[in-house]
């Protein structure tokens, strides 16, 4: 699937944690968000928003490779073969530090440096 809905939705929108990697010299970079942030700045079909704090690694892993996955789970959520269900988010990242976006994010998030945002190519349930 090509767009956050379905299940992947009701993960997203019960999840309590994001953990996002993108790709550096040195492999593969972790860093995590809240999914309460996720929520609040909204999630489309096919784009998400985090407020972005510090990401100064994750920012330069975006700017050689701007490929990301972000990984969403939830308890709250059956899966298929046991309590709980996983998505996998997969798509492209950006960091941004100015316009509209950015200026909703340090409206609900004034400690905020930016947004990072996702553009969504592929959800997929994990089993």
């Amino acid at each position: 699937m090509t767009s956050i809905d379905g299940v992947c939705r009701d993960v997203c929108e019960a999840t309590e944690f994001v953990t996002i990697v993108t790709m550096g010299d040195d492999g593969p970079h972790v860093v995590g968000n809240w999914g309460d942030y996720m929520r609040v700045l909204g999630i489309t079909e096919n784009t998400i928003v985090f407020p972005a704090g510090r990401y100064q690694q994750t920012e330069k892993n975006l700017r050689k490779n701007n490929r990301v996955q972000l990984l969403v789970t939830s308890k709250k959520v059956q899966g298929t073969r046991s309590p709980g269900q996983g998505c996998l988010i997969v798509g492209t990242g950006e960091i941004l530090s100015s316009g509209d976006i950015v200026n909703a994010v340090k409206a609900k998030f004034p400690w905020a440096r930016g947004a990072m945002v996702i553009h969504v190519e592929d959800v997929k349930t994990q089993l």
